[in-house]
């Protein structure tokens, strides 16, 4: 079990609260941009909906759009985010929804809850040496057979780049470019069974290709199999 609020949460808790309103009026949906995006988010949702009424936890969700589009496409769905100020905007734009705020280390779940995870660019916020506890919290907390969607940005050669200004306001924002097949290794070590993987090229303003890998608990595994804790 990782400790309750590393360094790392609380710097990209902070950077996200400086920058919310700036961020949510420029992004009030970034599924917007490509129908790569949205083709995937709703093949996640097909795959999940079987699992009602296991709720899908947007971790990371920011503003709320993907989770209020997961909504829309029939999928019992909630936020959690670092951001506080995140958490708030997303309960003002949605608040039909339900948003918290919390880690993707440390989920405030029981175990075998979850139909499903959805973390879109959120884990490049995860140093390599936290990933794997945020990874068995994924395992923990689905039940058998749930599934995970990630996305994020990546370098064909890995990465690390820190941002100290966004939006005129000083941050101090970590980001870790880890391959696909990095990611992948690293659900298949916490015990997550790959499923596919889409890789598309840059569009609109972006500058790093996107992935998205899907990952599911194995059948018939009770959710504390990974040696999670229950509450």
């Amino acid at each position: 079990m990782s400790e309750p609020n590393p360094d790392f949460i609380r710097a990209t808790s902070a950077s996200y609260d400086a920058i919310a309103k700036e961020y949510a009026d420029r992004f009030p949906d970034g599924l917007a941009f490509d129908p790569v995006d949205r083709a995937m988010l709703t093949a996640f949702a097909e795959l999940v909906r079987g699992r009602a009424p296991a709720p899908v936890a947007d971790l990371g969700s920011g503003p709320g759009y993907v989770a209020a589009r997961l909504h829309d496409l029939g999928v019992p769905v909630f936020g959690v985010d670092v951001s506080p100020r995140m958490v708030e905007l997303a309960r003002e734009a949605h608040p039909h929804l339900r948003f918290h705020v919390g880690s993707m280390t440390s989920l405030d779940l029981p175990d075998g809850t979850l139909g499903g995870i959805m973390a879109l660019y959120s884990i490049i916020h995860v140093p390599d040496d936290h990933l794997p506890a945020a990874f068995a919290e994924f395992r923990r907390t689905l039940v058998p057979g749930g599934h995970v969607l990630l996305c994020f940005q990546f370098d064909e050669g890995g990465g690390h780049l820190r941002l100290t200004e966004r939006f005129g306001h000083p941050i101090d924002l970590d980001y870790h470019l880890r391959t696909p097949e990095t990611v992948s290794a690293a659900l298949t070590a916490a015990g997550l069974l790959p499923v596919a993987t889409t890789v598309r090229a840059p569009v609109e303003d972006e500058k790093r290709p996107r992935a998205f890998l899907l990952a599911r608990k194995p059948d018939g595994e009770a959710g504390g199999a990974a040696g999670g804790r229950g509450r």
